[in-house]
């Protein structure tokens, strides 16, 4: 179990660090915020395109070297990145890393959900959400060492991808088994199954791709400095990492519905009181909490995607969170630098919020038809 999420961990750190990275990069080079979201919306992308064949990618690779491989190609690919510094000849290069990213996320999550046991689900998912972010925090906070410029803050990257190889490669004689029984079902088959899950899914994905990708746009145009959005984006991860083991414990107590609803209430109070508590030191625990419910959304799903499904439909509800978290960030980033663009920097919680608000719309009315 510790291998599976220390996998998982390490590429967080990459991933964490080059959706701010690259963002203060184009910011500083004039790019317009609907560009900026369009390119970070390229590794959503890569997630959506690349899910329905893992599967049968993992079962004829094999799972082990399919990840070794991936973190390999994914460390070659932040290089490519580093080397070329350029907007649209990132545009492939952040669809690749997607392409590589998503296949750990989809084989590790299935194991962890199969070796868990029931009655500790709940703490166990959120531990292993909290290390993950804890993973993404590393990210960003590793950019007020090394700055934004230069090969310093992708080398941190680059080492983070390899490290996450050689943990595969460490544990795999303890790997669990894919679980196999059951009929088989599709990526596509499970949307009919669980729509409601799938765009929970959907908006914990556009919530955080949004806030990586666009949040330092939204504090530039508020006049902070990129040290203070850096440490605001960590605030906003930490927030994941602390609050996810306690989000888990409630589900096991309180139901895992009750408490989604509670995380997308509280994500729209967010949304309210960001504009006003931006410039005040209020804007501290409100981030941190914000970043642990919106997160939790994610979370709780996981922890009802175990309770609800078993072998192959397991494996297939896996691999559509990783399609529908990447449709939610490859939407949510291009539509909330749009909306940025026609109405001006509070386009972003604007934009949040209109999205908390439909989740929590459709999770009252299912509550209420029993």
């Amino acid at each position: 179990m510790a291998g599976i999420i220390a996998t998982v961990t390490v590429f967080a750190v990459a991933q964490g660090l080059t959706y701010p990275l690259l963002s203060f990069i184009l910011e500083r080079q004039g790019t317009t915020s609907g560009l900026i979201g369009l390119s970070a919306a390229m590794t959503p992308l890569g997630f959506i395109l690349s899910a329905p064949v893992i599967p049968a990618l993992s079962r004829r690779v094999g799972r082990a070297r399919l990840a070794i491989l991936c973190s390999i190609l994914a460390a070659l690919t932040l290089i490519a990145i580093a080397w070329a510094e350029d907007a649209w000849a990132w545009m492939p290069l952040r669809f690749l890393l997607g392409v590589f990213a998503n296949p750990l996320y989809v084989i590790s999550e299935t194991w962890l959900i199969t070796i868990t046991p029931v009655p500790r689900r709940g703490r166990i998912m959120g531990l292993y959400s909290s290390i993950v972010s804890g993973g993404f925090a590393i990210g960003p906070l590793s950019l007020g060492l090394t700055g934004t410029e230069g090969w310093p803050p992708f080398m941190i990257g680059v080492a983070a991808f390899l490290l996450c190889g050689l943990i595969v490669l460490a544990v795999v004689p303890r790997l669990p088994d894919t679980p196999d029984e059951g009929e088989a079902t599709s990526v596509g088959g499970f949307f009919a199954l669980a729509p409601l899950l799938l765009f929970a899914v959907f908006t914990a994905a556009a919530f955080e791709q949004i806030l990586l990708s666009l949040f330092a746009v939204y504090g530039a145009a508020l006049g902070s400095a990129e040290e203070r959005i850096a440490s605001l984006i960590t605030c906003f991860i930490a927030g994941n990492a602390a609050l996810q083991i306690l989000l888990g414990r409630l589900a096991e107590r309180f139901g895992s519905t009750a408490i989604m609803l509670f995380c997308v209430l509280a994500c729209l109070a967010g949304c309210l009181l960001l504009p006003s508590a931006f410039t005040t030191w209020l804007v501290w625990p409100l981030v941190f909490g914000w970043g642990g419910v919106s997160f939790g959304i994610y979370t709780l799903s996981l922890i009802q995607l175990g309770e609800r499904f078993t072998g192959q439909a397991l494996i297939a509800g896996n691999a559509a969170f990783a399609l529908v978290w990447g449709i939610g960030g490859i939407v949510g980033s291009p539509a909330t630098g749009l909306a940025m663009q026609l109405i001006g920097h509070q386009g972003l919680p604007l934009s949040l919020g209109l999205l908390s608000c439909v989740l929590a719309v459709f999770l009252v009315a299912r509550k209420w038809r029993g």
